[in-house]
């Protein structure tokens, strides 16, 4: 009884960690507020016991959060280097700050040279981007806490003190390394495909009334699936032993990844009578089909739910320690239904489901063999020998991954573009701050630095800007709220910062706006310990705020300007670009070609198509005006994800064809991607030219295409026929691009107007 108990005790824990796990890939955002907490609580603890006032004690728990945060490099050596250099930066520009403080003239070119050579060093990669912020951010400190001469040499003892911890904590207390990072990152991932098998679990018995939820909850694991795939891969050159190790590891997670998205569109096929198109799982708002029909009672229903639980079962039980001949066993009899013989009686689109399941099993044990390593073959069926040997197979072929970088030149460099446009926006962001407050100008300064971090057209400094000012009212309420409740308690008022500190490193990713409430409350709390605090003074931090923000907004529409159509119609020819790779060299390889590298091709389609979902954000924010283009906008990007899927499925199953000996190339398949190819290319030409000539073709569908070649019927369940549904599915995905993206359409009128006199 006892031992149950324990048992069941030790699941939930497991379970209850494995969905924070989930949310948190890698752990990256607590792992980022703990260290960060723990450098400033350090840091606060050391100068009290050294008797340091509390101004410089303000000064050394911001200093420890810059010197923390700025660190963005992955290898340790690199991290120690870059914080030595810090500190001497940091020195130099508090030096600086105390001397120029009260020349205001002198100090304010100097900021301008500052933030102009923050901004600058960023084309020096992580090493010059943190030398740059902590440079500005330390003089931004020196403003704060109104620094002079004859407190510079406790200063340098604060500063000294607060690289000091920020060191102990990130290499000690919370140490972290690449291959730290990338074992969480692969915990979170598995965790993931748990939660999007258990889901697909729920999909085959959910009730018309429940049907939306699941699919929503089917959609949104998809999603962070992919998300921690994509983080993965940012991982792997630095976390990994050597190029091979982290190609085999990429490999087997985009082969989970896909493998367990087909599943998911091949259950809402079981369920419907018409075959439900895969835009239903990207598509916003799209409808569910109104006649779904089960998938047919009786045995095969059963054991399709067993086997859904099963595949479940092995992805929890992804850990070494997580062996057994029960599981084995499992992992066995899903095997088997990669071949035809073990398919259960059952219509068509149920028996995909059961491949489907098959291939599933596959993805994951090629999975944990990359994880964990070879295992005992004593319980091997046929099935686990054959998957074996073809993962060996694709072990031997695997090559490291060759990288090229473009970068341009002069003001066309971003970087180049956004020292210009800040130093612009900070100079305008001077005088008008000026104006406000001869004393706290530098908020405006900072608001204006803030909104030109991590963008690259005007339309995300116009949304980051705006999110910023709503967080910043809100942060004024809590602040005043908060301000008043602490008092003159010190440490009160220090514990609550720390709070803050972790609340902003923890919502960073997830929220801009509530970032930007817990850096205002916090500053609330600090100009308490310092005995500024007033109401007055956290209004003109909202008006100092969006004074900057709008100087920002300025600068980026005058200066050099990248505009978001500008900006996304790059990206937009990249994914197509991309994807016309991918899917010619799918169908190359499908068709006996030769073997490329296709998984890699794929995951650059995915990264290109992340940029340019980034990109679209200012187009599909709910702030903009132009409802009709925030609707097209959704609509391309979330067909682009439809025809990105069906590329992945192709280079998936593609990958197969060079070391299966039941997967074999079929030579038909290389007239049915010609269509697809050449559409994918009038697409890009007019992307590039408004005005090139080209239309995009439509006609017979692919089957009828390969079938009217004297070749024989294609036949369910077979290799080319999975193929096919994709290729299909690719290829009405291309043709419906040309409507938003305004293409012609060969043949569109001529079908109109017989429409129409048919009508009449």
């Amino acid at each position: 009884m006892a031992a149950s108990r324990r048992a069941a005790i030790r699941r939930a824990r497991t379970s209850t960690w494995d969905r924070f796990a989930a949310s948190d890939p890698g752990l990256l955002r607590l792992m980022a507020g703990l260290r960060t907490v723990g450098a400033i609580a350090l840091a606060l603890a050391v100068l009290s016991l050294l008797g340091i006032p509390v101004t410089e004690l303000v000064a050394g728990a911001m200093a420890a959060m810059v010197a923390t945060f700025a660190i963005k490099e992955q290898r340790i050596r690199g991290q120690a280097a870059t914080l030595a250099l810090g500190l001497l930066v940091a020195l130099a520009a508090m030096s600086l700050g105390a001397l120029l403080n009260s020349r205001v003239v002198i100090g304010d070119l100097f900021f301008l040279v500052l933030i102009f050579g923050a901004v600058y060093a960023r084309r020096f990669g992580d090493r010059g981007t943190t030398l740059g912020l902590i440079g500005f951010q330390v003089y931004f400190i020196s403003l704060f806490v109104h620094a002079d001469g004859p407190v510079l040499p406790r200063l340098y003892l604060t500063l000294a003190v607060a690289f000091a911890c920020s060191a102990v904590v990130r290499f000690a207390v919370v140490p972290e390394t690449p291959e730290r990072v990338l074992n969480r990152l692969r915990r979170a991932f598995r965790a993931r495909l748990a939660q999007l098998a258990s889901t697909q679990a729920e999909l085959l018995d959910a009730d018309p009334e429940r049907l939306d939820k699941v699919l929503g909850d089917l959609r949104r694991h998809t999603a962070r699936l992919h998300e921690a795939a994509l983080m993965i891969q940012g991982r792997l050159e630095d976390g990994t032993r050597d190029a091979a190790a982290a190609t085999l590891l990429q490999r087997r997670v985009a082969d989970a990844e896909i493998t367990a998205e087909r599943l998911g569109v091949l259950l809402l096929n079981a369920r419907s009578a018409e075959r439900a198109d895969t835009l239903t799982l990207h598509l916003p708002n799209a409808p569910v089909p109104a006649s779904a029909d089960r998938a047919r009672t009786g045995d095969a229903t059963v054991t399709l739910r067993r086997d859904l639980k099963a595949l479940h079962l092995l992805t929890v039980r992804l850990a070494p320690k997580d062996r057994g001949t029960g599981l084995a066993q499992v992992r066995n009899r899903l095997l088997g239904y990669r071949e035809e013989e073990n398919l259960p009686p059952a219509s068509p689109a149920v028996q995909d489901v059961f491949r489907g399941l098959g291939e599933a099993a596959r993805a994951v044990l090629g999975l944990r063999l990359a994880l964990v390593g070879p295992e005992d073959e004593a319980d091997d069926t046929p099935e686990m020998t054959r998957s074996r040997e073809e993962f060996e197979a694709e072990d031997i072929a695997i090559s490291g991954p060759e990288e090229t970088e473009e970068d341009r030149t002069g003001l066309r460099r971003r970087t180049t573009r956004a020292a210009f446009q800040v130093c612009v926006g900070s100079a305008l962001a001077i005088v008008g701050g000026e104006l406000l407050s001869s004393e706290r100008w530098y908020w405006a300064v900072l608001a204006c630095w803030v909104v030109f971090l991590n963008t690259s057209s005007t339309g995300e400094i116009l949304v980051k800007g705006y999110r910023r000012l709503i967080g910043t009212v809100f942060g004024v309420i809590a602040g005043v709220a908060l301000a008043g409740l602490v008092g003159n308690h010190t440490w009160t008022a220090f514990g609550l910062v720390l709070l803050f500190v972790f609340g902003m490193f923890f919502s960073a990713p997830l929220s801009y706006a509530l970032m930007s409430f817990f850096v205002t409350a916090m500053l609330g709390l600090l100009y308490t310990l310092l005995n500024t605090y007033s109401v007055d003074v956290l209004v003109l931090r909202i008006e100092e705020t969006a004074l900057g923000a709008a100087c920002g907004i300025v600068a980026a529409v005058l200066v050099l300007p990248v505009q978001t159509d500008q900006r996304t119609d790059e990206q937009l020819r990249t994914v197509l670009g991309r994807l016309r790779d991918v899917s010619e060299a799918a169908v190359e390889q499908l068709s006996g070609g030769p073997a490329v590298d296709l998984l890699d091709m794929a995951r650059d389609l995915d990264t290109a198509l992340d940029e340019l979902r980034s990109s679209t954000r200012p187009l599909t924010h709910p702030i903009t005006p132009l409802r009709a283009r925030r609707r097209t906008a959704g609509y391309l990007v979330a067909l682009l994800e439809t025809c990105a899927y069906h590329a992945r499925s192709l280079a998936a199953t593609a990958e197969l064809v060079p070391y299966s000996k039941s997967i074999a190339a079929d030579p038909r398949l290389a007239r049915a991607g010609l269509r697809i190819t050449r559409n994918l290319d009038v697409l890009i030409a007019h992307v590039l030219d408004e005005n090139a000539e080209g239309e995009v073709t439509t006609g017979a569908s692919i089957a009828s295409m390969l079938e009217s070649g004297g070749s024989g019927a294609l036949r369910s369940g077979t290799v080319t026929f999975r193929v096919l549904r994709h290729l299909q599915r690719l290829d009405e995905g291309v043709a419906g691009l040309a409507r938003p993206l305004d293409v012609p359409v060969a043949g569109r009128e001529e079908r109109e107007t017989r429409r129409q006199a048919r009508a009449a």
